[in-house]
This record gives C-alpha cells, sequence and structure tokens, in this order.
C-alpha cells in the first residue's frame, strides 16, 4: 500500500478507473468480491486484485488507506463508503449518487464528520471538456441568463437490464442525476423549481414523463423535460447575452451566436475525453491532487437530493 489508494469495484466502472489510474501513473490495489468479476477484471486490465469484499479486506490490515475510490453497485455504494470511513480512509470518491436515500447521506456526513474524513460524488460529466469550454465563454459573456436540459430515458434499454429492482425504481437518482447536476453546474442551483409528473413504467412506477421549471440561485431560468415512454436523448442548452451553448452529446459544444441561425461545432481538445471514459481522467486527477473546485462534495449532493426527488417524483 505504497500510495494507500484503494479501488473498490471491478465492473466496466472499475475497468475504466484502472484505464485512468495506470495513465496517471498512480499505484492503487484493486478490491472486489467475487472470482468471476476478478478473472474478468484481471483479464481486461492486467491487473491482479484482491477478492472477498472490502470488509474483508479492511479487517486483515495494519497499515490504514488515506484514499479510496469507490465504484460498486449503486445499492451497496452507501455500505461500502461506510466501511471506508469506519476504517480510518480519510478521502473517499464514489460513483452517483452516492447513495438512494437521504437519511443514508445524512449518516455518511455524520461519520465523515466525526472520522475527519472527505466525501466527493463522482460526477464526471462536470469534467467534460464541453464543460470546460462552455463555461469559459460563459464568464466572458457575463453569466448565464436561462438554459434547459432534458433527460429522456431509453425504456426499452432499461427494462430488460439484470439490475437490482431499488435501482431501476430510483433510476433518476442511480442515472439520470447525471444530466441534472451537469445542467446545476453550469446554470445553477435552483432557488425555485416546479415539478409536474405523469405515467408510470412497470420498473419505475413514479412517473414517466417529467416537465419542470425555476429560478437558480444566480438568477437565471430553467426548465426541463423527459419522456421515458418515448424517443428522446439527453441533452442540456444554456443560454448566455450573445451564445446558445448546446450539449448534445453531452461531451460535444455547439454554439449559435446571436442574430444568427445556424448552429456551429465549437472546436474542443477533447484528446483526454476520447481516450478515457469521457471527464474521467480530469476528475480522478482532481481527487487526486486535491482540487476540489468542481468536485461535488457530500454536502453538495445532500443540498441538492429533496431537490432531485422532486423533480423524479419520489416519496
Amino acid at each position: 500500500m505504497e500510495k494507500e489508494l484503494l479501488l473498490v469495484g471491478l465492473g466496466n466502472m472499475g475497468k475504466e478507473y484502472s484505464k485512468v489510474l495506470k495513465a496517471l501513473d498512480t499505484p492503487f490495489i484493486a478490491v472486489g468480491r467475487g472470482l468471476e468479476s476478478a478473472a474478468d477484471y484481471e483479464s481486461v486490465t492486467g491487473i491482479k486484485p484482491v477478492t472477498g469484499g472490502i470488509e474483508n479486506y479492511l479487517s486483515g490490515q495494519t497499515v490504514r488507506a488515506e484514499q479510496a475510490i469507490v465504484a460498486v453497485d449503486v445499492t451497496l455504494l452507501y455500505n461500502t463508503v461506510t466501511e471506508l470511513l469506519k476504517a480510518g480512509v480519510r478521502r473517499i470518491l464514489v460513483e452517483k449518487p452516492g447513495a438512494l436515500h437521504k437519511n443514508q447521506l445524512l449518516e455518511l456526513r455524520t461519520l465523515a464528520d466525526r472520522m475527519g474524513a472527505e466525501v466527493f460524488i463522482a460526477y464526471n460529466r462536470r469534467f467534460y471538456e464541453s464543460v470546460r469550454a462552455a463555461r469559459k465563454i460563459i464568464a466572458t459573456d457575463g453569466g448565464v441568463d436561462s438554459f434547459m436540459f432534458e433527460f429522456t430515458e431509453w425504456s426499452h434499454r432499461i427494462e430488460p437490464l439484470a439490475k437490482d429492482m431499488e435501482e431501476k425504481e430510483r433510476w433518476f437518482l442511480s442515472n439520470s442525476s447525471h444530466v441534472a447536476d451537469m445542467a446545476f453546474f453550469i446554470g445553477g442551483r435552483p432557488k425555485a423549481l416546479e415539478a409536474w409528473h405523469s405515467g408510470s413504467l412497470s420498473w419505475h412506477k413514479s412517473a414517466s414523463c417529467f416537465a419542470g421549471s425555476g429560478i437558480s440561485k444566480t438568477g437565471a431560468l430553467f426548465s426541463y423535460m423527459a419522456n421515458w415512454d418515448a424517443p428522446g436523448r439527453w441533452g442540456v442548452e444554456v443560454m448566455t447575452r450573445n451564445f446558445r451553448l448546446i450539449f448534445r452529446p453531452l461531451e460535444k459544444l455547439q454554439i449559435q451566436k446571436r442574430g444568427s441561425i445556424s448552429i456551429d461545432d465549437y472546436d474542443i481538445d477533447d484528446t483526454l475525453d476520447v481516450s478515457f471514459k469521457p471527464g474521467l481522467c480530469r476528475m480522478t486527477e482532481a481527487f487526486l491532487s486535491g482540487d476540489i473546485s468542481s468536485l461535488c462534495s457530500l454536502e453538495d449532493q445532500i443540498d441538492a437530493f429533496d431537490m432531485f426527488m422532486k423533480i423524479a417524483n419520489y416519496n
């Protein structure tokens, strides 16, 4: 444990983090549960992981890990972070949404405060090169006047997935919150929000169609919509005085200038977003270096949770 960095979880995201950590020349110990997932992980990454689960691993250690990246299944995030905090891990980057229930996030905050630890939620879309470029444009054009976003999900793809039902029932938190977090990261957190819902799906009873609007703490008006039972895709559009900035897909940036109907591709250096899972390299690098300026803190996620619940129509 030379660098005392743990990577917990050997699935797709664990493999993506491994690729980034190897490129950053950062030693780490990968920890998973089953032998089958470990064999698959090793065949892809060339790294031999520790098996038996994080609880078993931590119980056998006399040297404390200082940092951890958590990329386990959504329903296991809360328990995994809890175990790491109790073991004295001081800095943790955990995949979104951190936990599926607000009381769990509050318990993590209490535990983190008691242990003198920091916990961050891994919303990697904040670190897209498209977002970084757009924020520079926004800063030079007087800020965001208004914005809108769409978080339509493809129900026909999600319904047959072999995932825990709780993850599906809270799919906005498990997945769609990526779009909302990105939009509010750029345009400002809501000061007021009204939400409407209709429909339901066999795997998502709370709603299938979502719409809403509000005003951000910076004074920008916003709106959103999504229909999970119709065609669509994720997207964000941000308006400043002189520009409309369009993210569709989110990792690309298009721009429309005042007085023109032309929509043009905006040139960005997206080398890192092409070489790795988009946003993941810069986010991981920020976490490891201690640059938390664009990271979503546990406190940020707690503040956003009621708003997320309102958007998704969860109890």
